[in-house]
């Protein structure tokens, strides 16, 4: 979709001095079609504290049993979106809350056993966005898929995704002009500690098999290659400031732009 935005928001981004929410809401009424994907990792954790259930990643990916993923549920599909929905709302914006279980927009199988209930996605209908998008609508999208079974038919059973990997996945199947992770941190550091203004798919997979990337920003930069590979730029940076998701959209925009690709003005891809 020409000139389409996905914006992956973590909950670590949104306090008060960022301006991410009113900065989505100026792009809207600029005509700009936006997508938002959001996360809520600090709130399931919190959730999950509070049942005395234990937290574990792997690879940057939450591990999830059937406990975990109905607080997982709960908090993303639920809370945390419809309070961003609402929050766009009051603001003038024109916002639609849904997850991706919604019309089977994600689709997934388990990741491996070791995970549980955490899905890898293997298909995107990505209609329900479409329709959304063409009647006006800023989609803002919960990270849960539906399951496939062994025959590759849509289970009852749904899947926690990384917020992450689903807007990459998301931006690819749009055909989005621009990928843009809102974070806590500057961007992707180096080896020695600098903030990398741009990473080739060489180097990236060199400071991910060092280690040097690692926890949440290894799902980030992977998206970031995949949706490169396919022709969309993408940018981290810190999303904590005012003015930052319209800064993430200028020639020189600040933070990490991946696969070598930087942004540029203009409304084409």
């Amino acid at each position: 979709m020409a000139g389409c935005i996905v914006v992956k928001i973590g909950g670590s981004t949104l306090g008060a001095g960022d301006t991410s929410l009113e900065d989505l809401v100026r792009l809207q009424r600029e005509g700009r079609p936006i997508v938002v994907v959001h996360g809520g990792g600090l709130a399931i954790s919190d959730g999950l504290r509070r049942l005395d259930a234990p937290t574990r990643f792997v690879r940057g990916l939450r591990v999830t049993d059937a406990a975990a993923l109905e607080v997982v549920v709960a908090v993303l599909a639920g809370t945390i979106n419809k309070q961003l929905t609402a929050a766009v709302n009051s603001l003038g914006g024109r916002a639609c809350g849904l997850s991706g279980a919604d019309g089977c927009i994600l689709q997934a199988v388990c990741e491996d056993e070791e995970l549980g209930f955490v899905g890898r996605i293997t298909a995107v209908d990505i209609r329900p966005v479409v329709a959304l998008l063409d009647a006006g609508f800023l989609p803002m999208l919960a990270p849960i898929a539906v399951m496939l079974d062994a025959s590759g038919s849509v289970s009852a059973q749904l899947l926690n995704v990384n917020a992450d990997t689903v807007a990459g996945e998301i931006a690819v199947a749009l055909g989005a002009e621009r990928l843009v992770f809102l974070t806590d941190v500057d961007g992707v550091r180096g080896k020695g500690g600098e903030v990398l203004r741009e990473l080739a798919r060489p180097q990236a997979e060199a400071l991910l098999q060092a280690g040097v990337i690692a926890g949440g920003m290894i799902p980030k930069v992977e998206a970031g290659l995949r949706t490169g590979s396919c022709g969309t730029s993408c940018v981290i940076l810190d999303g904590r400031e005012p003015g930052r998701l319209l800064a993430a959209l200028s020639p020189d925009a600040p933070g990490t732009a991946i696969a070598g690709l930087r942004p540029h003005g203009g409304g084409g891809r």
